[in-house]
């Protein structure tokens, strides 16, 4: 089911969280809220929109970790019902698509749930007091060519971690929803 996200909630307070990642290490939300910020991103690896999506965000990535932007990828989806997202084949996809961020898996729904995700991809920008700045899209480009897109998340996490503030104008990231157990 294609969903969209909601209309930014300035201010809100993330809460902190320890989850795993495919290996079992342990990383913990409040170590990665840094000086510029830190970029929360709920994803899967079935997802067609994510798919699409999985090297810019890549790329995105890196280049927001080179400027000081902390960034964390979380997995909330019922993985006994989608096989495709289980932590191994979580593994194959960020290897595949050089995944340079941690990519967690929230087991019990429990994170996905605080947050209010609701698709994938879903993304938070916080700054760095942890307060939400930014609930919009990757880009411009959608599943269209982007060739000549227009890298909003990235300048959304950029003027956060100036700033502390994200823009006024955002827009919807969409994608699909979150598989909740019953």
């Amino acid at each position: 089911m294609l969903l969209d996200t909601p209309i930014c909630d300035f201010g809100w307070k993330a809460p902190d969280f320890t989850l795993k990642n495919a290996d079992g290490e342990d990383f913990v939300m409040s170590e990665y809220l840094g000086d510029k910020g830190l970029l929360i991103m709920f994803i899967c690896n079935h997802c067609p929109y994510v798919q699409r999506i999985a090297q810019r965000l890549a790329e995105d990535s890196k280049q927001l970790m080179a400027e000081g932007i902390n960034v964390l990828a979380i997995m909330s989806n019922d993985y006994q019902v989608v096989e495709a997202d289980n932590p191994e084949n979580m593994k194959k996809f960020a290897q595949q698509y050089g995944f340079t961020f941690p990519y967690l898996v929230d087991e019990t729904q429990s994170i996905g749930k605080q947050y209010n995700a609701i698709c994938t991809p879903d993304f938070f920008g916080f700054n760095r007091h942890g307060e939400l700045q930014y609930r919009g899209r990757l880009d411009d480009a959608n599943m269209g060519d982007a060739s000549k897109r227009a890298p909003e998340l990235v300048n959304a996490m950029r003027q956060i971690a100036q700033t502390g503030k994200g823009p006024e104008k955002q827009s919807p990231s969409m994608g699909c929803s979150i598989k909740w157990r019953d």
